[in-house]
């Protein structure tokens, strides 16, 4: 994942997984910038234990900008999914062992009034595709992870993410 409210959908999924009794692990990462640079973050699913909070070759990427998707494509599992937000980023052409999702999130959401619910529409098309997680507990999710200060705008963020699945349903 990268960039552009990663660490929230990132945190939802971890919430949802949680909501849902499985075990998770949520793993930020941080480029050296101050202000402005590369963020990702992994999370692991499981109803299994997890033995490690590291995948070196991830089942699904979803890639919110070119230059994390330029960095992480080449490590997704064959036969992996590779969601990409077109309205920042070309799909890898060298990755036809993989399924591509092509997703204009940054669209979708200006259309919604709001450019920053780019992420919860890449969510959305997420859940919707993989099924990780079911939309609900995403939903249930939303007012324990985001800060009071942002609730009023967890009816975009829904709107947002009925969007992104109904784009790949």
């Amino acid at each position: 994942m990268g960039g552009q409210g990663v660490m929230v959908i990132g945190q939802l999924l971890a919430h949802a997984t949680l909501l849902e009794g499985r075990n998770v692990v949520w793993f930020p990462a941080y480029g050296p910038e101050t202000r402005g640079g590369t963020a990702d973050c992994t999370v692991i699913m499981s109803s299994e234990e997890i033995g490690s909070p590291v995948s070196s070759s991830p089942d699904t990427l979803i890639a919110l900008n070119q230059t994390l998707l330029d960095k992480f494509a080449p490590s997704v599992k064959r036969e992996g999914v590779i969601l990409v937000n077109t309205s920042l980023a070309q799909p890898p052409s060298y990755r036809d062992d993989c399924k591509i999702v092509e997703v204009p999130a940054n669209d979708i959401a200006a259309e919604l009034g709001n450019s920053k619910a780019a992420n919860m529409v890449m969510l959305g098309a997420y859940v919707q595709l993989v099924r990780p997680v079911a939309m609900e507990s995403i939903e249930a999710a939303m007012p324990e992870v985001l800060p009071k200060r942002h609730h009023d705008s967890i009816p975009l963020n829904k709107a947002a993410l009925a969007r992104g699945a109904a784009l790949v349903s």
